[in-house]
């Protein structure tokens, strides 16, 4: 079993939002909504992601763009947008998915999420990644 198909597999199996295989080895399980959890990690060490394999319940383009700043080599998400997969294959990201949206949703599922909307047309990913990670 690949590394990628490990985290993929913990993602489900335990329900979690984001799983994440650090250079070191570790393995580590995530459960809270949107970027927070990748923000946070960063916030404690901005190189904490350099190299990791993830996996994600949801990659829109400003999870994308924070996880490429961030040096993520490999990653799988359940939901990917349409938006965030230019900036994965730009940055050299190997990648997998479930399922391709147009965009990712609001969470009144009345239209697209706020920060995807914000973001969708910036090309500097270094000002979306200085946004949420400061």
């Amino acid at each position: 079993m690949t590394n990628l198909e490990i985290v993929k597999e913990k993602l489900y199996e335990d329900n979690a939002s984001l799983v994440v295989l650090f250079k070191n080895g570790d393995l580590r399980k995530y459960y809270h909504r949107r970027v927070e959890d990748i923000v946070s990690i960063l916030k404690e060490d901005k190189d904490a992601l350099n190299g990791a394999i993830i996996a994600d319940k949801v990659i829109g383009k400003v999870a994308g763009s924070i996880l490429a700043v961030a040096g993520v080599s490999k990653l799988y998400a359940d939901v990917i947008s349409e938006f965030a997969i230019p900036v994965l294959e730009e940055n050299g990201i190997e990648y997998e998915y479930n399922n391709k949206v147009e965009f990712i949703i609001n969470n009144d599922k009345t239209g697209m999420c706020p920060m995807e909307n914000k973001f969708k047309d910036e090309k500097e990913l270094g000002n979306i990644y200085n946004y949420f990670v400061k």
